[in-house]
């Protein structure tokens, strides 16, 4: 026997009976972090078809979408549905000091891993400082 202990979970699979949507959001939990002159995302998407991510930037926001079909078994009673299917999108807003032209991604486990490297020109660079009986021009 199952034993159930979150009653607002099958508040939300009574009203997705009911009603033919999900209760909660599709999530997609992500991790993101600086590394390596890079922004490294790993987005959660476990049992989804690496064909259908769907990775796009337009005017510096990443959007993430992605499809896991519902289970094909339409003649059984569900006694327990926790395992998220359908939809999943999410979109990660980009400063302007990323390299989006540079992006790369992979797939594997179940995790999306995003690079998202720094620009060039954003990244700290060393100024040499002149010093008496050296003649540098500056220029203002």
């Amino acid at each position: 026997m199952l034993l159930r202990t979150d009653p607002f979970r099958e508040l939300d699979r009574l009203a997705e009976q009911l009603l033919g949507a999900a209760g909660r959001p599709v999530t997609m939990p992500m991790d993101a972090y600086e590394r390596e002159g890079a922004f490294w995302v790993h987005l959660d998407l476990p049992g989804v078809d690496p064909d259908s991510i769907d990775l796009s930037v337009e005017q510096n926001a990443l959007t993430v979408h992605a499809e896991r079909p519902a289970p094909g078994i339409s003649q059984a009673e569900m006694v327990v549905a926790e395992r998220p299917h359908g939809v999943f999108r999410r979109q990660l807003f980009l400063g302007e000091t990323l390299d989006v032209e540079r992006i790369e991604a992979g797939y594997d486990a179940g995790v999306l891993t995003v690079k998202i490297p720094v620009a060039e020109e954003a990244k700290p660079r060393r100024i040499e400082v002149g010093h008496a009986g050296e003649k540098k021009e500056i220029t203002g």
